[in-house]
């Protein structure tokens, strides 16, 4: 790592691959259920071998039976995917795209059978999370070296896969959370426009996971990433003072995770005379359940109880803009001196057959998350 002007630069190792050799983009994802049957066997999936409380599974359950079952997760990565595959043909770049999740259909390694059955022998990997720590970027290596492994295992040479780097500091998705936060605050009533609150949520993780997450030298934690991603949003919003929280912990309590909570900063908020909220879901790049469930539902029901007003600003994921940078970050992660980054923390995660790129990169497994 250095510093150049006052960004903080990262160059990875890349597989030595041009764009032309590149035979597939692959978006690899978490999975989602889209059935009222289907959301049980997903939680499962979700938590095997986490220690989750099985009543915990029930209470989240009870989430996506509130939508009838059905998660947006995968529609909107599938329109994520149109918008790739639109800008692609508008490049002039003739890469075919596959979808493959980990914890639900279509599953990572049917992929990988498919991938192996076209004989690519080369692809690149997108996986939508913008951050670093084991669930947000090593746990897709796992997923990669798994689909590896799925291909070997039905009797076929693996495909060598090469995953991009997370992309948190992003100029386009710093740039394209900014405007979301700016017409957020173009919503909210005029005489209390002045007064709304910026806060920025993400999803918690156990401290201990946090702690394990990176590299302390050279800020690569989760929690410090998600803080810079949301200092330079808010300072290309020309907002100075704003909060950052967070969201959906799971556990029984015995374990600490990250805090505050967004629905004890709201009482908080409120106990201080605040009267309205805009909320930036930086930590998410689509309306995941944990939005619409936590943010629209959970912390909506609140503030309407307190009288605050909220306004949540779009999540950025189904923007054109955004299907750009996946297209771009497959050209600057395949030619690293390329790659655009916006702060100050180190952006890693580039991997080559699910083998991270350089050490210290989320480097630990949490045994037990609750």
């Amino acid at each position: 790592m250095h510093t150049d002007g006052g960004r903080s630069t990262y160059t990875p190792t890349a597989p030595g691959w041009a764009l032309a050799d590149v035979e597939a983009l692959v978006v690899l994802s978490f999975g989602a259920p889209e059935g009222p049957e289907d959301i049980r066997p997903f939680l499962e999936n979700v938590t095997r071998g986490r220690g989750i409380p099985p009543e915990r599974l029930d209470e989240v359950g009870k989430h996506y039976n509130h939508f009838d079952g059905l998660s947006p997760l995968n529609e909107l990565n599938r329109e994520i995917i149109a918008n790739v595959e639109a800008e692609l043909a508008r490049r002039g770049i003739k890469l075919p795209v596959y979808f493959g999740n980990r914890n639900w259909k279509p599953y990572a390694n049917d992929v990988a059978i498919e991938l192996a059955k076209a004989g690519v022998r080369r692809a690149v990997v997108f996986a939508t999370s913008a951050w670093g720590g084991y669930s947000g970027c090593k746990q897709y290596d796992e997923d990669i070296a798994a689909m590896r492994e799925a291909q070997r295992g039905a009797g076929f040479e693996p495909t060598d896969f090469f995953k991009v780097r997370q992309f948190f500091d992003h100029p386009t998705f710093v740039a394209d959370n900014a405007t979301a936060v700016s017409e957020a605050f173009a919503r909210v009533p005029a005489q209390l426009r002045d007064e709304a609150r910026l806060v920025f949520t993400a999803h918690s993780i156990p401290v201990r996971a946090d702690e394990a997450s990176g590299t302390p030298a050279d800020g690569t934690l989760y929690s410090r990433q998600v803080a810079e991603a949301a200092r330079l949003v808010a300072k290309q919003a020309g907002i100075e003072d704003y909060d950052l929280v967070w969201q959906s912990a799971s556990g029984d309590g015995s374990v600490p995770w990250l805090e505050p909570d967004i629905l004890d900063h709201e009482d908080a908020l409120h106990a201080a005379g605040t009267k309205a909220m805009v909320i930036c879901s930086v930590g998410f790049i689509s309306d995941h359940m944990e939005v619409v469930w936590d943010l629209d539902h959970e912390l909506a029901d609140q503030a309407r109880r307190h009288g605050m007003v909220v306004e949540r600003a779009a999540t950025v994921g189904p923007l054109p803009s955004f299907a750009a940078m996946v297209v771009d970050l497959i050209e600057e992660s395949l030619e690293p001196a390329s790659a655009r980054h916006e702060g100050m923390v180190v952006s890693k995660g580039c991997s080559l057959n699910g083998n991270v790129c350089e050490p210290g990169c989320c480097p630990t497994r949490p045994r037990k998350l609750a």
